[in-house]
């Protein structure tokens, strides 16, 4: 009897070829009845394991680096802004007129008194509505005519448009001392072009108030208009060709493009030079000093500008020309926020 010896292989199943065995040259195959091991990733090491990404790595200065860099300009902003400010409000609150100047009297806190003085002051108040409407009339009158001339600049063509703005930088880059008094000479009322050509005679521009007023306001728009005139024709330039060409197919004249396509497109341009053109007016200075020799006849052409000056160095009471400062600065710095807070908002929307 004859035994058998010989086994039947079990049938391999497919996986992965492990390598030849050491010290065989063949495979050893799996065991019958046992299943096939798992393959299983190995621990790394912890130094080596992937870890989430927490933005750019800095360097041990990183976070020091920008103030190193600003370090020499906030010195000088502290040096020309900060400590002018300081003494600005320091005088602010306390007696400060010539007395004090001169050593005769001594100098004594006086807290708020300056500014309810001023509050109790009808001039001050009146200075205040002048410079407020004036201001607003600057700003309309100006935006009126750096859009008008801002569309018209896409109308024309470029020999035209590049004369026009070499004209409005040259008026935007006269000196405000030089503009008013070549806008004096022009509306003279002896040998001024103006009211020859007019046939106005010998009127004189500065002698009433709101003649003088409407004077250096022609001046200020002549000078400023160049910004706005820029600032929109580039905004405009930027808007899709597409739609305004769907605007004309669909018969819309060029006022109501404007009005209902072109000016919403802007609005944000238009934000911008509006609240700089109101920081610029409300702080007229040079144009009404040099036209209306001073304020006026009587003071009917003062401006807060003028109206600190005069008080501080013509009247010698240099504390209540500091608080009208600090009051005009406060007026300043919070248009200066609306403004900051448009731009933010025009950023993140870009």
């Amino acid at each position: 009897m004859t035994h058998d010896t010989g086994r039947t292989a079990p049938t391999a199943r497919p996986g992965p070829d492990p390598g030849p065995g050491p010290g065989s040259g063949t495979a050893p195959g799996p065991s019958p009845g046992r299943p096939l091991p798992t393959a299983t990733a190995s621990p790394l090491p912890s130094s080596s394991r992937r870890r989430p990404r927490r933005g750019p790595a800095r360097g041990r200065d990183g976070g020091r680096a920008p103030w190193i860099y600003l370090a020499p300009a906030l010195v000088v902003l502290g040096g020309l802004l900060v400590y002018p400010v300081y003494q600005l409000g320091l005088i602010s609150l306390l007696e400060y007129t010539q007395a004090q100047v001169s050593g005769g009297e001594p100098t004594s806190f006086q807290g708020l008194g300056n500014y309810a003085a001023l509050l109790r002051d009808p001039q001050f108040r009146q200075v205040l509505l002048a410079t407020v409407v004036f201001a607003a009339a600057c700003v309309v009158t100006t935006l009126a005519v750096g859009c008008a001339l801002a569309v018209l600049l896409t109308r024309i063509r470029a020999l035209p448009r590049l004369v026009l703005m070499l004209a409005a930088l040259g008026a935007w880059a006269t000196p405000a001392v030089t503009g008013s008094t070549v806008w004096v000479f022009l509306f003279d009322p002896d040998s001024g072009p103006v009211n020859r050509m007019l046939g106005l005679g010998d009127f004189s521009w500065t002698y009433g108030r709101y003649s003088a007023f409407a004077l250096v306001l022609f001046e200020v728009v002549w000078c400023s208009f160049p910004f706005v005139m820029v600032t929109v024709y580039a905004g405009i330039r930027a808007v899709p060709a597409e739609v305004l060409e769907a605007a004309a197919l669909d018969g819309a004249s060029q006022w109501r493009t404007w009005r209902s396509v072109t000016a919403p497109i802007l609005r944000p341009v238009l934000l911008v030079v509006t609240i700089q053109s109101v920081i610029w007016d409300f702080k007229v200075f040079t144009q009404i000093y040099v036209m209306t020799n001073g304020g006026g006849i009587a003071g009917q052409n003062l401006v807060l500008n003028v109206y600190a000056y005069q008080t501080a160095f013509a009247s010698s009471q240099y504390s209540l020309g500091a608080a009208i400062g600090v009051v005009m600065l406060l007026i300043l710095l919070a248009i200066t926020l609306v403004h900051l807070r448009i731009v933010r908002r025009q950023g993140e929307e870009l």
